[in-house]
């Protein structure tokens, strides 16, 4: 009896210390659609680009609820990826209705000019306010096909956006995007996703054509 009771706690004991092998995490697999596109031209806007077939344009009207104050900011909507790229857009030597902080944590509206230096240093700005969270930001030059010139941002780390940008012939047009997913931030996650719409920001950006 006790020859019994010693074997089934000697295989007791060797269960609950044998080497335990975890598996890696894995992450659902995405069917990613067919790259196609379709022109957004609309002659009320001061711009035109081809975007995806499997986005739509929608009207932007979430930024403070000041969307009919600036009329060319629109979204493109992924919603299969539950993604959005913001779209922004200033007139150079023109004004815009910029949102100023109160000391009680309220908003004021404030009438500013859109200076071309302004507007670059407000997008390093916007980009640089993810630098708590991502462990690298990298910033690369863009000229494109259509003699437009602008600056890619790439963040790395558990951030709201990984992909920002902005386009501009310094004299008339500065246009901004920014990538956003409605999802708590996880690099890993979010990377494949992240990477086949960037393909779909770059075409965006080397499509783009001022009017």
């Amino acid at each position: 009896m006790h020859r019994i009771f010693f074997s089934c706690f000697l295989l007791i004991f060797i269960s609950c210390n044998s080497n335990y092998t975890s598996k890696k995490e894995g992450y659902f697999k995405i069917d990613f659609p067919k790259k196609a596109y379709t022109t957004f031209n609309d002659p009320a806007y001061p711009y035109s680009f081809e975007y995806p077939v499997y986005a739509r344009i929608a009207k932007d009207s979430s930024y403070f609820n000041v969307g009919e104050k600036n009329p060319y900011w629109i979204n493109i909507v992924f919603p299969t990826f539950r993604g959005t790229i913001f779209i922004s857009y200033k007139n150079i030597g023109g004004t815009s209705v910029y949102k100023v902080k109160n000391p009680d944590g309220s908003y004021r509206d404030s009438i500013g000019k859109n200076s071309f230096q302004k507007m670059v240093n407000d997008s390093y700005n916007l980009t640089y306010k993810n630098d708590i969270k991502a462990y690298s930001i990298q910033d690369s030059v863009m000229h494109t096909p259509n003699n437009i010139t602008g600056v890619f941002f790439t963040l790395s780390g558990n951030v709201a956006t990984a992909k920002q940008f902005f386009l501009s012939d310094t004299t008339h047009h500065f246009l901004r995007g920014a990538l956003y997913f409605d999802a708590t931030p996880n690099e890993d996650s979010l990377r494949p996703v992240n990477q086949f719409l960037q393909q779909d920001m770059k075409h965006l950006i080397n499509t783009l054509k001022w009017k």
